[in-house]
């Protein structure tokens, strides 16, 4: 089934410590913490699947998949304080992250 929202929002985040399970998990309970936001309409919190083809990059930690209605939900979601205190709180956990936004075809 598609998705019927407009707006997909995933972040792929590669920890400092990449063996650590502690930092792991206080990463993925600094997302679990987004998702009370009412504006964010599906979400997933994943990390990196046992698949292995050519294509697949499993060099990141943690993945976060956000399905908002539309980019001005979006645009909330950057500037709300839960997000900004999220930012604030784990950032020191990841050395690199990358963001890929996409809207309905």
């Amino acid at each position: 089934m598609a998705i019927s929202k407009d707006f997909v929002h995933h972040v792929f985040f590669w920890l400092k410590n990449p063996d650590s399970k502690e930092d792991r998990d206080a990463l993925v309970a600094g997302l679990q913490k987004l998702t009370k936001l009412d504006f964010l309409k599906e979400y997933h919190i994943g990390i990196p699947a046992d698949t292995n083809r050519d294509v697949i990059d499993r060099s990141y930690s943690v993945s976060w998949l956000n399905v908002f209605e539309n980019a001005e939900d979006e645009a909330k979601y950057q500037n709300h304080p839960m997000h900004l205190a999220f930012v604030k709180e784990c950032s020191s956990l990841w050395s690199k992250v990358a963001v890929f936004d996409s809207v309905k075809a």
